[in-house]
């Protein structure tokens, strides 16, 4: 059995993680919280969906998060022409011997920046599946292994926009997080005229990529008590049965929360998991997963409410499970 994380190792590491916080914020500037997303999907090795209307820096704190990471990085610019073999790569003829060797894609990196994912058609979309879950790609029948670390940071524009695809809901499923950016503050916004009015800073790699394996490994040893899964199952099933949700919350939502939970208490300095930790992840690692009614798809906020409720309405009690 794998020994729990100690005190001293989760202060190391949130020291740590404090100076990513502090490289981002730099060249980001607006609410930290994004941020803090962000790094959670780190540490539990999940995927992160950023949802927001053109210009509100989304590609900005994407780029310098995976600056500060110092892993490798590749950028992939969806487009309605798109093709899945301009993600995972194709075997090319080589002249010389007239032999096939194989081009990798973009898909072959550390951090994957998937630039306004929803531009592109279902079909490319499929491209993602296999990697984000098993992190591998099969190529004409040939499986290669992605490296490690491997994430996928994508940026996306609400789907009423002109030219946007609504993502499938199994690859919805399989952002660990989504962060949902609004419109700086008018503080923020001056500030980010006097930051940007010369050259834009940039982010410098305060981590690596053995970094960031080690500090995931620290995050799945944190301790989560056997009332805190049920805790978890309760508030997931809660989706399930609300008579406005037509699809709620999957077994693999319910497995993000926890681990996305143990992440939040690394960040915060616990070698264990409380409550509150859950509740703090809830919104984010929820929300996108939730397909509701016919009835309800008119309400912008009805995803974000049901799981408000959720919180409001399923109580945390120790000594749930049964005997």
């Amino acid at each position: 059995m794998t020994a729990a994380a100690n005190t001293n190792e989760i202060a190391a590491a949130r020291e740590r993680l404090d100076e990513v916080r502090r490289e981002v914020g730099r060249v980001y500037l607006g609410s930290l919280r994004p941020v803090e997303t962000m790094l959670v999907a780190m540490l539990a090795r999940g995927h992160t969906l950023l949802e927001g209307v053109p210009g509100v820096a989304k590609t900005t704190l994407v780029k310098a998060f995976a600056a500060a990471l110092g892993c490798s990085v590749r950028r992939i610019q969806f487009t309605p022409d798109l093709l899945p073999a301009d993600i995972t790569g194709t075997y090319v003829l080589s002249p010389r011997d007239g032999t096939f060797a194989l081009r990798p894609g973009p898909i072959f990196a550390n951090l994957v920046l998937a630039d306004e994912i929803n531009r592109a058609p279902a079909k490319t979309q499929s491209a993602l599946l296999e990697a984000m879950q098993e992190r591998q790609v099969t190529i004409e029948g040939d499986r290669f292994e992605l490296p490690s670390p491997f994430l996928v940071l994508a940026t996306q524009n609400p789907i009423d926009l002109e030219g946007t695809y609504p993502l499938p809901e199994a690859q919805i499923d399989r952002f660990l997080v989504r962060v949902s950016m609004g419109y700086p503050a008018a503080r923020e916004e001056a500030q980010m005229l006097k930051t940007h009015g010369g050259d834009p800073p940039a982010a410098r790699a305060v981590l690596d990529a053995r970094d960031v394996a080690s500090l995931a490994a620290i995050a799945s040893r944190v301790h989560i008590d056997d009332d805190l899964l049920d805790y978890a199952v309760a508030l997931t099933s809660f989706t399930r049965v609300h008579p406005r949700v037509l699809l709620g919350a999957s077994p693999r939502a319910t497995l993000g929360l926890t681990q996305a939970a143990k992440a939040w208490a690394l960040l915060s300095g616990r070698p264990f998991v409380a409550p509150d930790d859950i509740r703090a992840v809830a919104p984010s690692v929820l929300t996108h997963r939730i397909i509701v009614t016919a009835e309800a798809e008119n309400d912008a906020k009805a995803r974000e409410r049901i799981v408000e409720e959720a919180l409001a309405t399923v109580s945390y009690r120790r000594g749930m499970r049964a005997v």
